[in-house]
């Protein structure tokens, strides 16, 4: 049947299985908003404040749901503002697919009114991009560009569509959607290597990545930790792939891990890293980081290999395919005495904060303690992201949603809208600092506007706080462009967009308002006071290894020598 190309793009979503997008329309996407509104009963549509939060909220719902999400903008400026979200999720392998339109084909190239080369700007930042110039091509290119989000290494997808294109015709035949199922196809000479490293380890570890999460690997990851019988550790990303409340965990590794991983991998004579990249904030000094170890990766992207880290051995494919056959390989290994070794530093460097004040460690246990464990927490990037991961235990994956590689400030708030509308069963709580707020604070507008009920903590501590603990330590407390104690009011504004807004400065004024928070159904701004030089600890300093962790005892110790 004949269709025109905007009622091709909705069919084709509709093919994909998508239930919502998330957009802002303008006019060289008017053909389309105007097809979506005649099926809005089939998909829902989220007008955001703006383009970067229909991007993070795409992200949001592809990472809570492990469904590809979809973003809608317009040409110009509203293509160029999805473009921190396209980076942020491509930083991060999350598969989203998002379409935005151009001016018509005659006038591309001729810088005619709100025309931009978005194919041309996104390049860099995505796993493929198209610009659809002919109608007969529209309906293959979304097919592709789904099946491309999904496979291998997920990643976002840009379609750019001239105006006519949308307008004209071409012959449409609905098709089901590709299933996108991982390769089996796994060296096995590579995996044999693999397992005869793992036999000839007395002290292994095992390192897990987001790439845990995206190939649905947990379950064999579980299986292949008890039978390795090593301790575990994970990246930012990683959180949730392995229970947090077992045993064998230790906590997170790197910049702001635990000293028990920090330790413990700088000790280990084998490092088996799944899904992982080694970025920078987990290997601090890379010449010195398990310099005494023996590295086996497991990776989807062969890229990966030696790319950060000079690996030993590496198996190349999905992480469920290679830890299924490695678990079909491997027999049950007993490393007792150097489990008991790393349970004793659990016991010997626990996390600790201060009592009796309110603190983002306070707030983030305290959300731990009245959801279960059971929330969706997203994040924006600072202080109380750290804290978010140190303190929230993760027993499952899917729960935790932050920006790891890009490390996008304003990320959390659109991240926990999509959240919330894919898993609307779940409570989604974001977790920002008062400067990541302010980026994208209007989006408490967006939760109003369609009754999505998610739970914004602010931290607030009037300041920077990640900027300023740097000047802190390494700048001789030089506070340059850090403070912003202004007359900003966050609960006279969250009233103003609709939401119900509520301040806390205690402890014992946060647990009610947050009891309360949960019992709402509404979307609800809780901002918490607290002290402006609160710190993140343990930290290691820039370009020193991962063994030289220090907290705030070791550097008083320091200061008084």
């Amino acid at each position: 049947m004949q269709l025109t190309g905007s009622q091709i793009v909705i069919e084709c979503l509709k093919e994909q299985g998508v239930d919502t997008v998330f957009g802002y329309p303008g006019g060289a996407i008017l053909n389309v908003y105007d097809e979506l509104y005649k099926h809005k009963d089939e998909i829902k549509h989220i007008l955001t404040s703006h383009e970067q939060g229909a991007a993070h909220a795409a992200d949001g719902y592809a990472r809570a749901t492990g469904k590809v999400g979809v973003c809608l903008a317009t040409s110009g400026p509203g293509a160029t503002n999805l473009v921190t979200g396209i980076a942020t999720a491509y930083m991060d392998s999350i598969p989203v697919v998002a379409i935005t339109c151009n001016v018509g084909v005659a006038l591309l190239g001729k810088d005619s009114f709100q025309e931009i080369d978005i194919a041309g700007v996104t390049m860099p930042i995505t796993k493929h991009n198209y610009i659809v110039k002919d109608v007969n091509n529209l309906a293959d290119t979304i097919r592709k560009a789904f099946v491309i989000a999904k496979e291998g290494r997920p990643g976002p997808v840009l379609i750019d569509i001239p105006k006519d294109v949308t307008a004209n015709k071409a012959e449409f035949i609905s098709r089901e959607a590709e299933i996108v199922k991982p390769s089996e196809d796994i060296c096995e000479e590579d995996l044999e290597s693999a397992v005869r490293m793992i036999r000839e380890s007395e002290r292994p570890y095992i390192f897990v990545g987001g790439g845990a999460i995206l190939s649905g690997a947990s379950k064999e990851l579980y299986e292949f930790v008890k039978k390795v019988d090593a301790p575990v550790t994970d990246s930012l990303m990683g959180k949730g792939a392995f229970p947090g409340t077992d045993l064998l965990y230790t906590g997170m590794l790197g910049m702001h891990g635990t000293k028990t991983s920090n330790y413990g991998v700088s000790e280990c004579d084998l490092l088996i890293v799944t899904g992982a990249r080694f970025s920078d904030r987990v290997t601090g000094n890379a010449k010195k980081f398990a310099k005494d170890a023996k590295i086996l990766q497991f990776d989807v992207d062969a890229a990966e290999m030696n790319k950060n880290i000079l690996i030993t051995e590496g198996v190349v494919g999905d992480l469920k395919v290679v830890l299924q056959k490695m678990n079909e390989r491997l027999e049950q290994q007993n490393h007792k005495e150097w489990i008991e070794k790393i349970i004793s530093y659990k016991e010997k460097y626990p996390m600790t904060y201060h009592p009796d004040v309110l603190s983002g460690p306070f707030i983030v246990e305290e959300i731990y303690r009245q959801t279960n464990g059971e929330a969706i927490i997203s994040t924006e990037v600072g202080q109380h992201q750290m804290w978010a991961a140190q303190y929230y235990k993760y027993t499952e994956p899917r729960t935790l949603l932050t920006s790891g590689g890009l490390g996008t400030m304003g990320y959390g708030l659109g991240a926990s809208l999509g959240a919330k509308v894919g898993r609307p069963e779940k409570t989604v709580v974001n977790i920002a600092g008062d400067g990541c707020f302010r980026m994208n604070m209007n989006e408490i507008a967006t939760a109003t506007r369609h009754n999505i009920p998610v739970i914004q903590v602010v931290i607030n501590n009037h300041v920077l706080g990640m900027v300023r603990q740097w000047q802190n330590l390494f700048y001789e407390q030089r506070y340059s462009a850090t403070v912003l104690n202004d007359a900003v009011d966050f609960v006279k504004l969250a009233e103003a967009m609709g939401a119900e807004g509520v301040r806390a400065s205690t402890r014992e004024e946060f647990k009610e308002a947050f009891a309360k928070a949960l019992k709402s159904g509404h979307p609800v701004v809780i901002d918490c006071q607290i002290d402006s030089d609160d710190k993140v600890w343990p930290m290691v300093a820039p370009g020193a290894p991962i063994s030289e962790a220090f907290d705030e005892k070791d550097l008083k110790t320091k200061n008084a020598e």
